[in-house]
């Protein structure tokens, strides 16, 4: 217990205040304002009463972040904006936003083009300078060289990732679904996150780590949408003031969504692939005019990259000139198959859901494992990079030593594949022979995935030399996430389903009468179905990277089975990231044990509240002395017969109102005076970092006496909802709308006009199970 404060230490940098049962930090910061000033017995016994809902989750992986503003926030500004609004203001918003979805679609086209050509160049110099050792029999030289370019290239990219933007580590996917979700995570979106991630996805890809560039292009799409909607960057002085539309939440999360379809179709050349992984995965909320804005962005990206498709086909991009930039086509095989054919492609579902789990759960035990390492600083990041560098280099150059040449196929002119990718890569063999197991190695991951979605081409490939590299590749893929560098998920998986489902065509070879190539392409399926558990949006990818649309019953199958069963395990691979980062994700649906709660079961007080019109040193002490984001507005006599609840007022509002200083002597209505001094736009919310502080305001001694009118900048309209209605029933119209404050009025008269208000962390799990802990999580 802390004397001085009157506190007792309860968790990393936290103290409880023993009189108030307020979460304070060592500053004597209270970081909630889910209180209330009176609340009856809960239904269930709790652990702790009288508490914040922050106490219950000390200890427990829960960010104290904190929720974006999706709702519109009706004050007497707003509503004076609106009805001053001319229909040439109308039409240019709409304008600004089809035109902003055109510039997102064009700028990630062209990064999507980039990174293609940037990592075919660099892996391409790189492969022919190991190759040129090679047929100089130089093998300790050649090693030499290709694992001294990995870890150069690797450590760049970690660098890059440890000492500028460690936000831009990892897939990017989980952020960015909980952004959309409506958390604001630190700096996820920041244009040093852009720019490692990437320059950093292309230096880690080039290095040959078993990672993808799809993941990362997702988040640089979000990234790229949100550069734009904030209107710039004050930091970097990049800033246009005719983006001053876009200054709220809600603007940017349509834009973002569009970002984040735009990095799919940009990665896989997916357009409508890219719309339906925004909507089945990214997005929580959807409505039909956000659909025509995305599915217009992906049109703009698959149109840029056709565009330079036929460029690079002219010879004019470099080394390996159209190798990233070209789809799986597998659609020249024979799509015909039988009852065994079926019998096949359900094992492959059920196989691909069982591996896709226990990849699953792998990637979450290194994960945190990494995080641990992670902790010690800069340097530890960068030696764990290296480290796995070095392993992949080792495992990439030395398995293939254990392969047997192959003989050339008869039919083939180009074997072996010499200076540029190809199926047949002759590593240690003779003339007329390759190594099967280099021709996957040795290559870029794309050319990897095109080799073993080869059709015609059954005897390519060894089965155990499969087993190899199936081996390796799930080994590699679990070790190298989670380290300091971008790192997509989408190619180590679609690797490994690719290697088994051709190795399960080989099993079935005698009594299939499917290509080995379409077996890859399920396995696949059944791989990436057992490990990111969506369907449709993956279907319609795969169906699109391949060309095949003879396939899709067999593929839609695939994914069906392998998400069923592996959904039996585990979550999926991002939803457990979301859980490991401790972002406070809501899930669609409310938790079973929610329907045995009410609302007023997880909140608790003190609540601090405002007057209608207010003393102004009373609202710097609380904005000072406390975290809160929203605080309730009371009208008290003389201003209104009984207290009522006025409305919600904003942290960020009441800090513009206190630095334009409009204040009086008398506790009278200024809102005539506050309407001619303000615009809504002064109130609009700024960019990441841009906002105004407490430190920033500089208000003098006798002002602090003085009144301000807080009516104006005053939310009359809040969501409230009554403190006896199901905690589950509550949760779901928490998310559903958006919200980021819900009031709880009481049931009863003659108490105060609000009971409490209950914000994101209300409705964890980690801070209800608190409370609660004799309740049983999976319960009805």
């Amino acid at each position: 217990m802390d004397p001085e404060k009157n506190t007792v230490f309860v968790g990393t940098n936290q103290f409880v205040d023993v009189e108030n049962f307020g979460l304070l930090d060592k500053e004597g910061e209270d970081n909630d304002n889910s209180r209330t000033h009176s609340y009856r017995e809960p239904l269930l016994t709790r652990r702790i009463t009288n508490t914040t809902s922050q106490i219950a989750i000390v200890g427990s992986n829960v960010c104290p972040i904190e929720s974006l503003d999706y709702e519109i926030f009706e004050n007497d500004l707003f509503k004076q904006d609106w009805r001053s609004a001319k229909k040439s203001r109308i039409l240019q918003y709409v304008v600004l936003k089809w035109a902003l979805a055109l510039v997102i679609g064009l700028v990630t086209g062209l990064v999507g083009f980039f990174n293609n050509i940037a990592v075919e160049n660099i892996s391409g110099y790189k492969l022919l300078l190991t190759s040129s050792f090679m047929a100089k029999e130089q093998y300790y030289r050649a090693f030499g060289v290709y694992a001294a370019m990995n870890v150069g290239l690797a450590t760049a990219a970690a660098a890059l990732c440890a000492f500028i933007a460690p936000a831009a580590a990892g897939s990017g996917i989980p952020e960015v679904k909980a952004y959309l979700n409506g958390i604001d995570a630190y700096s996820i979106l920041a244009p040093s996150t852009l720019f490692v991630k990437i320059f950093g996805s292309i230096l880690c890809v080039s290095a040959g780590f078993v990672v993808g560039k799809e993941g990362p292009m997702v988040h640089t799409g979000a990234c790229i949408a949100s550069l734009l909607g904030q209107g710039g960057s004050r930091k970097y002085h990049l800033t246009w003031s005719w983006l001053r539309y876009f200054k709220n939440d809600r603007d940017r999360r349509d834009l973002i969504t569009c970002g984040a379809a735009a990095g799919v179709a940009a990665a896989f050349r997916a357009p409508v692939g890219g719309v339906l992984f925004a909507l089945e995965e990214a997005a929580s909320w959807w409505r039909s005019a956000l659909l025509w804005r995305t599915f217009f962005t992906t049109a703009v990206v698959a149109i840029v990259l056709r565009g330079f498709i036929q460029f690079c086909a002219t010879g004019n991009c470099g080394l390996f000139g159209q190798g990233g930039l070209i789809m799986y086509d597998v659609s020249a095989a024979d799509a015909t198959y039988s009852a065994p054919d079926i019998l096949a492609v359900l094992l492959l579902g059920v196989f691909g859901g069982i591996f896709g789990s226990i990849y699953n759960y792998l990637v979450d035990k290194v994960i945190r494992t990494y995080s641990i390492i992670h902790e010690r600083g800069a340097a530890a990041k960068i030696l764990l990079v290296i480290t796995i560098a070095l392993l992949t280099s080792a495992v990439s150059y030395g398995l293939p030593w254990f392969a047997t040449c192959i003989q050339c196929p008869t039919d083939e002119t180009e074997c072996p594949t010499v200076g540029k990718a190809g199926n047949y890569i002759s590593f240690n063999c003779p003339s007329g022979y390759y190594n099967d197991i280099a021709s996957l190695f040795l290559n870029t991951n794309d050319d990897a995935i095109r080799n073993l979605f080869g059709t015609d081409t059954t005897k390519e490939f060894h089965i155990y030399s499969l087993f190899i590299f199936f081996a390796a590749v799930f080994i590699l893929g679990v070790v190298t996430y989670g380290i300091a560098i971008p790192s997509g998920l989408f190619i180590p998986v679609i690797l490994a389903g690719a290697c088994y489902g051709r190795l399960v065509g080989r099993l079935f070879e005698s009594i299939s009468s499917l290509d080995t190539g379409l077996f890859a392409l399920l396995g696949a399926a059944s791989f990436l179905g057992g490990t990111m558990r969506m369907t449709v949006s993956l279907c319609i990818i795969l169906l699109e990277l391949t060309n095949d649309i003879l396939l899709l019953p067999l593929v839609m199958l695939v994914l069906l089975i392998s998400k069923t069963v592996a959904d039996n395990f585990n979550k999926g691979i991002y939803d457990q990231i979301v859980k490991i980062k401790g972002l406070p994700y809501l899930e669609a649906h409310a938790e079973p044990y929610m329907k045995n709660l009410v609302t007023s079961d997880v909140v608790s007080g003190p609540l601090v509240t405002f007057a209608g019109v207010e003393k102004v040193g009373y609202i710097l002490h609380a904005l000072r002395t406390t975290g809160h984001n929203g605080f309730p507005v009371i009208d008290e006599p003389p201003f209104s017969d009984t207290p009522e609840l006025c409305g919600l007022v904003l942290r960020s509002h009441l800090l513009t109102l206190l630095n334009g200083k409009v204040f009086s002597k008398e506790r009278v209505l200024q809102g005539e005076e506050i309407l001619r001094r303000f615009g809504a736009f002064d109130f609009a919310k700024a960019g990441s970092g841009k906002g105004l502080k407490v430190e920033d305001l500089d208000i003098e001694e006798e002002e602090m006496e003085m009144y301000v009118d807080l009516h104006p900048i005053t939310n009359a309209s809040p969501y409230t909802v009554v403190e006896t209605m199901s905690l589950a029933k509550a949760a779901i119209l928490f998310r559903q709308l958006g919200l980021r404050h819900l009031c709880l009025v009481p049931k009863s008269q003659g108490r105060s006009p609000i009971v409490g208000i209950l914000t994101r962390h209300d409705f964890m799990p980690e801070h209800i199970l608190g409370l609660f802990p004799n309740i049983k999580p999976h319960n009805n």
